[in-house]
């Protein structure tokens, strides 16, 4: 993976930001926001542990589970009437399923970010 670093689980995107010559990290495919910067990236990846520490040590004083990241893998269970006219609209659309579903997901969540 391009810019990204991994630690129990969790995956951190790094960019550079120029202006303040840092480097910037952010916590990917969770809702909670955690973000963290650093100057080198030994010190990235310093930080980045230690949010991933601290966040689940906050979890834990608040006696919430830590938020897991998406996988981006979801599986469901639907009627067969719905899964039948689900394919249809794909394949009429020149997508796969997988395509198409994220498309509609996507459509009814734009403003959920």
């Amino acid at each position: 993976m391009k810019n990204q670093m991994t630690y129990k689980g969790f995956i951190a995107s790094m960019e550079f930001d120029p202006d303040d010559k840092i480097l910037v990290g952010e916590i990917l495919n969770i809702a909670d926001i955690i973000v963290f910067h650093a100057t080198s990236i030994e010190q990235f990846e310093a930080n980045f542990q230690q949010s991933i520490e601290d966040y689940l040590e906050a979890c834990a004083k608040l006696n919430q589970k830590p938020e897991k990241p998406a996988s981006g893998r979801l599986m469901l269970r639907i009627a067969p009437k719905i899964h039948a006219a689900a394919a249809k609209s794909a394949s009429e659309s020149g997508l796969s399923m997988n395509r198409w579903v994220e498309n509609v997901l996507g459509e009814k969540l734009a403003g959920y970010n």
